[in-house]
């Protein structure tokens, strides 16, 4: 019965969003109550699952989001994503942009989180959109597909750190076997895939598009491009191997790193940089510098709204037991462990829309049945983090971060983000398995 609400429950967002056109958020919050009183959660408890739910996913997020917004929009006002775009086409042509984005994306996705790399990236993809008229989801899903695997597969982002101690893998054996299954991985559900995605097109996008920049304004130059907008893929790199190098630095240091190296600080200290070197040096005013970041303030709200709305309903599923119901379920089939892992992550990543709760939660589920049957802990590693990354769908926020910078309708968003992440986790399940033939 459990199973059959959840699914109403994801029909009548669907209906309400895409016939009826609520506003996304609205639906959220209508199909997740409705998902609430039918599930069994106390009527007293609902205000707070909700509050809870977008608490949850709003305060690893926002701050995020909004200052990665604000380099996005100063990036491309400044006429620095153009500088971008001209070296990074003159490097690959317009021909192979595609596999230059991906390379990019996939550097940059290992010590990146998503969710950083998303808005970082994404203002490329659409810089070189708009310069040489090429299709963004063609163009930009490879980018994508290659943070996403990162996301999913690779330490040291969380899941797979996480993964990685449970299991009592060794991190860098399952970096090596993750890098190793994600190359083909990417390459099919990158550029491969995207090139059935050519003829589709984007809504009207306004956060990131190119203008024309006033002559009394300087251009950044090259190495001022790349250096601000890049800015925090080198800072992470940073603060996360200089431990390894001076293992004995004091308390202080340590504490100052951990500071300065946590995601938000990194993209604030970025932003106080770029005002200088983007917007000052350039001859703007830091009345006009905060004009563009305003303006990037607006343009990321509706998008917060419903990244909002997928956690209500995501903490709608957990709080009422489905996941691990589900998963219960799953746990009592005849199947291979590194498949059943992967299964059962594939179905709770559909339920819950997180691809680390799923993971760890499939985790959990799976940890004696690999102990007793003596799977490769790395590869089980690998095939519960590929299986987190099935099934993307409207209760996931990446599917709507993706939906809403690109403009797309419900449908495309389906038909190339959703598919893209189904061919990342059936293709890590086949590096998986193809590696257990041999280790």
């Amino acid at each position: 019965m459990s199973f059959f609400i959840i699914a109403l429950s994801l029909l009548l967002l669907i209906v309400l969003i895409s016939y009826f056109k609520v506003d996304a958020f609205l639906s959220f919050v209508a199909a997740s109550i409705l998902a609430a009183i039918c599930l069994g959660i106390p009527l007293t408890d609902i205000p707070q699952v909700i509050d809870k739910g977008i608490g949850s996913i709003l305060g690893d997020l926002t701050l995020i989001i909004v200052l990665g917004a604000m380099l996005g929009k100063l990036v491309a006002a400044s006429g620095a994503a153009r500088k971008i775009a001209d070296v990074m086409v003159g490097m690959f042509g317009t021909n192979k942009i595609q596999w230059g984005l991906m390379i990019t994306g996939f550097i940059v996705g290992i010590p990146l989180f998503y969710g950083i790399g998303f808005i970082l990236l994404v203002p490329i993809i659409f810089s070189v959109a708009y310069q040489y008229k090429l299709p963004a989801v063609y163009i930009g899903l490879p980018m994508l597909a290659a943070l996403s695997v990162a996301h999913g597969f690779l330490p040291p982002h969380p899941s797979p750190v996480a993964l990685a101690s449970m299991f009592g893998a060794d991190l860098g054996i399952t970096l090596i076997l993750g890098i190793v299954i994600a190359i083909p991985t990417i390459i099919v559900a990158g550029p491969v895939f995207s090139m059935t995605l050519k003829n589709m097109k984007t809504g009207q996008v306004k956060l990131f598009e190119i203008k024309e920049v006033s002559e009394e304004y300087s251009i950044p130059g090259k190495t001022n491009s790349f250096a601000t907008a890049t800015l925090p893929v080198f800072l992470l790199i940073i603060v996360t191997v200089l431990p390894y190098i001076f293992p004995a630095m004091s308390q202080q240091t340590s504490s100052i790193f951990s500071l300065v190296g946590a995601p938000s600080m990194v993209m604030f200290l970025t932003i106080i940089i770029a005002t200088y070197t983007l917007g000052l040096r350039q001859g703007r005013s830091m009345t006009e510098v905060m004009q563009i970041y305003a303006e990037a303030v607006k343009d990321i709200a509706s998008i917060l709204l419903i990244i909002a709305g997928s956690g209500i309903f995501k903490n709608v599923m957990e709080t009422s037991g489905v996941s691990l119901e589900l998963a219960a379920t799953m746990e009592g089939l005849s199947i291979h462990p590194l498949i059943l892992g992967w299964m059962i992550a594939g179905i709770l990543r559909a339920c819950v829309g997180s691809a680390t709760v799923a993971a760890l939660t499939a985790a959990g589920v799976i940890l004696p049945l690999a102990a007793n049957t003596g799977v490769n802990p790395n590869l089980m590693v690998l095939s519960l983090g590929a299986g987190s990354l099935m099934f993307s769908h409207v209760n996931d926020s990446g599917f709507w971060l993706f939906k809403e910078y690109f403009n797309l309708s419900i449908k495309d968003t389906l038909r190339s983000w959703s598919i893209m992440e189904i061919i990342v986790a059936i293709m890590g399940l086949v590096g998986v398995l193809t590696l257990n033939l041999f280790i």
